[in-house]
């Protein structure tokens, strides 16, 4: 009998002693054509819940087809920042010898690991730059690729800081997000108008004052843009 891709994958994730968390990154358990099998495993058990739930999925033209639209979303998108591998970082001499904080903006996309809810929201990233720098876009490709699995927002917070100070060994790195969540949204309290806003300091703008305040002024500048 065949074993399902999943168990496969799993087998190798547990043998090399790693732990496959809803936020963790496992591609490098996963070998070329085993994205495609597990797509079409994870479409056959939604079909199972849809029919648990009492879904007519061959009738109904609107659920037809819904076990793969799903599968494809978790494994390719929602998802895929624990199935694809991290974008490639590049680093350039800071040949300017910038030495002021760069902050960027991102918009960025995640799911609540508790209830698989939809969490949306922006992120700013605070670096002040070494003797190396990496290219603005890739700010944002790490946090995006980073958010897309299942999260905690505290959580997700600390791994891009993490990140950041890892690949650009900056001794100042903040990373500040505000986000919506849908588990608060279209559950329980049902807030359509709660957001959550998380901060991580790393370096010297945790023990420096002044730079704190800079990036949180700059956070405060864009965030009032927005609102206008």
């Amino acid at each position: 009998m065949n074993r399902d891709v999943s168990k496969i994958i799993r087998d190798r994730v547990e043998h090399d002693g790693n732990r496959y968390y809803a936020a963790d990154n496992i591609s490098e358990f996963i070998e070329d054509g085993e994205l495609e099998l597990l797509i079409d495993e994870v479409a056959g058990k939604f079909e199972g819940v849809l029919q648990s739930l009492i879904i007519d999925t061959e009738d109904d033209p609107n659920s037809t087809g819904t076990s793969k639209r799903l599968a494809k979303m978790y494994v390719n998108e929602i998802m895929s920042g624990r199935y694809y591998p991290a974008p490639r970082v590049t680093s350039f001499p800071n040949d300017g010898q910038y030495d002021q904080l760069i902050v960027v903006r991102s918009d960025i996309k995640s799911m609540c690991s508790h209830h698989h809810q939809p969490v949306s929201g922006v992120c700013y990233i605070a670096c002040m730059p070494g003797d190396r720098v990496i290219g603005l876009s890739k700010y944002t490709r790490i946090a995006q690729h980073l958010s897309q699995r299942g999260h905690l927002q505290e959580e997700l917070t600390e791994m891009i800081a993490a990140q950041i100070e890892e690949l650009t060994a900056s001794k100042a790195v903040g990373v500040y997000i505000r986000a919506r969540h849908g588990c608060c949204e279209n559950r329980g309290i049902m807030s359509s108008n709660s957001s959550t806003q998380t901060t991580v300091l790393k370096g010297e703008l945790k023990t420096n004052p002044a730079l704190k305040n800079e990036f949180m002024h700059n956070v405060q500048i864009q965030e009032n843009l927005d609102a206008s």
